[in-house]
Formats: structure tokens, C-alpha cells, sequence
């Protein structure tokens, strides 16, 4: 979040903020239901339409957070793989599928398929193509299941 923009935003519309505020306490004192909580999303909303604040850049700015995370989680999971992999399993499914287990991440594939689903300290984090990271911890759990090795 950019706080110069925060700061800017309140400096331009301090006036209208400042009246939403005392609508808001008054409607939450005075009214006492579900309506009560109607007329302050209105008001809330209003306030960011009378501002310029678009629900696009809302979603905007919302889906550059998200993707900065994803983006992390996926460099976080990636080093991960590389640190675990010397106590990684490969575990043959019954279905033809298999999945390659270490402390912290998990990956479920099919053979000859170029994605697996990788979930990372039990969050999924979606379908990733097969690159050198996931091939070299999925060659090194091989090894490992075949030599007997596990946690």
C-alpha cells in the first residue's frame, strides 16, 4: 500500500471524510437493525466514488498484492525444494498418479504431464510447469524412495 496516496487522499477529502464520520456515528447510535448497517456501506461506498477511487483500481490493487504474494510463496517454495530435496519421497499413487513428499512441500503429478499441483506448508498453490527446480527434486525423491531413504 502507498501511504503517500493515503495521505494525499485525506488531505483532498479530509471535509467529506470528516461529515461521512459523523453520519456514520450518528446512524450507528441512533438506528439499531439491519438498515443501520446498509446505510454505512452506503456511506463508505459513497465516500470512495465522491473520491475518484474506482472499484477497478480497488480490484487493481487488490490482484497486485495477491500476485506479489503468489510470487513469493512460488521463490519461497522454489528454494525450499532445492533445500529439501536430499529427504524428499516418491510415493506412487494406486490412480497412475504420483507425489513427491518432503518436510514442507508437496507436489502431486502425472507421469509424462508437464505441470504437477504444488502445495507448500499446506497452502496449494496451483499448477507449475515442470521446470529444472521440480524435475531435479522429483529425480532426487526417485533416488531417495529407491535407496530407502524417508524423513
Amino acid at each position: 500500500m502507498d501511504w503517500q496516496v493515503w495521505s494525499e487522499f485525506f488531505r483532498q477529502n479530509w471535509l467529506i471524510i470528516l461529515v461521512a464520520l459523523i453520519i456514520l456515528f450518528m446512524v450507528i447510535n441512533l438506528v439499531k437493525t439491519v438498515i443501520k448497517w446498509l446505510i454505512v456501506i452506503i456511506i463508505v461506498v459513497a465516500v470512495f466514488i465522491y473520491s475518484g477511487i474506482s472499484m477497478d483500481q480497488i480490484r487493481d490493487t487488490v490482484s497486485g498484492v495477491t500476485g506479489q504474494t503468489v510470487a513469493a510463496l512460488q521463490e519461497q517454495a522454489m528454494d525450499v525444494m532445492k533445500d529439501e530435496a536430499k529427504s524428499a519421497r516418491f510415493i506412487q499413487n494406486g490412480d497412475g498418479t504420483y507425489t513427491i513428499k518432503t518436510e514442507t512441500v508437496e507436489l502431486k503429478g502425472t507421469p509424462g504431464a508437464g505441470k504437477v499441483g504444488v502445495t507448500f506448508r499446506g497452502v496449494p498453490l496451483g499448477e507449475w510447469e515442470i521446470n529444472s527446480t521440480i524435475r531435479s527434486l522429483i529425480d532426487q525423491a526417485k533416488q531417495n524412495t529407491a535407496a530407502g531413504a524417508s524423513f
